[in-house]
């Protein structure tokens, strides 16, 4: 797994749907990265599953 802190040009976050979620969608884009497509959801059989892809404006 890579360090959550490097700067990759390109992110997939994944997680369940929840506030922690998008408390880390929202700080990648306060960090200046930008939403690549639409989110992604899936059902695991007990909860949702989210993936976003970003990628670093510029």
């Amino acid at each position: 797994m890579s360090d959550p802190t490097e700067r990759l040009r390109y992110r997939l976050i994944t997680g369940p749907d929840d506030a922690e979620f998008c408390a880390r969608v929202s700080k990648l884009l306060d960090s200046g990265y930008r939403l690549h497509g639409s989110p992604a959801l899936t059902f695991d059989g007990e909860r949702v599953i989210a993936a976003q892809a970003l990628v670093l404006a510029g």
